[in-house]
């Protein structure tokens, strides 16, 4: 896995430990073209998870995350048997996207969201809760896609469509409204990601949502000066000690008109 890939989950101390364990092992993965039944990978996230969210910027929504007492979080490296667990983790970025369509429902209301990355699925979840008119997940870890449905199911919603094709870069979907949180952790993917939404927005006059607690990757990309701040989130001080000393998190709407 390239280190570029990594980046996000080197910002937090769960990720830092997470990175530690996941880039050392390469044996003992399943290969994506023969991963187990989503079955299997239910029973497997129930019983290496635990149901949390309390003590995030969004408790009213119910997640399985990987806490201290998870067997992952001291297990060999090698045992586990999936790609890196991003969806793992509830990423400041994606939480304060969470609480600002939470607090301000009407963003949402009979739109057509995607939630890209979307990683736990938290975004969606607070989509759906916020009366959103259809919901698609995409996350290329199809693991993450069976964590979100889950996720739903937490929450008592029907889970959103699911994809795992990687749709950046592709043709321009007819979204109302994409939500990005934690996007922008990579020069490379932000310069990528930032041509894709803008054809989004010239094409269908999409409108686009990013959630980042100030990484230098994305403070520093061009893409900045493109966007209006609407929320600005204190973090909650166990996410702050998670993330280093981070102490905020910001919404952002792009407006390539800046």
């Amino acid at each position: 896995m390239s280190a570029a890939l990594l980046m996000p989950l080197k910002c937090s101390r769960h990720g830092k430990l997470i990175y530690e364990v996941f880039t050392q092992t390469q044996g003992h993965r399943y290969l994506s073209n023969v991963y187990p039944s989503a079955e299997h990978i239910r029973k497997f996230i129930s019983e290496n998870t635990e149901i949390t969210g309390e003590q995030s910027l969004t408790p009213e929504i119910r997640l399985r995350l990987f806490t201290p007492r998870c067997r992952f979080w001291r297990e060999r490296p090698e045992l586990w048997p999936f790609d890196d667990p991003y969806w793992a983790i509830y990423w400041p970025g994606g939480q304060a996207l969470s609480r600002y369509i939470l607090d301000n429902p009407e963003v949402c209301r009979d739109q057509t969201v995607l939630d890209l990355g979307s990683g736990c699925g938290a975004s969606a979840i607070a989509a759906k809760l916020c009366g959103a008119a259809h919901v698609v997940a995409n996350d290329i870890d199809t693991v993450a896609a069976v964590a979100t449905q889950m996720n739903c199911e937490l929450n008592g919603l029907e889970p959103p469509v699911c994809l795992t094709t990687n749709m950046i870069g592709s043709e321009p979907n007819a979204f109302s409204l994409i939500l990005l949180g934690d996007m922008f952790y990579d020069e490379a993917l932000a310069t990528h990601l930032h041509s894709w939404l803008d054809s989004c927005v010239r094409v269908h006059g999409t409108k686009v949502l990013i959630g980042d607690p100030g990484r230098a990757q994305f403070e520093s990309h061009s893409i900045r000066q493109l966007l209006h701040q609407l929320a600005q989130f204190e973090l909650p001080e166990s996410v702050r000690e998670e993330n280093y000393g981070l102490t905020f998190s910001t919404v952002w709407c792009y407006r390539p008109e800046l």
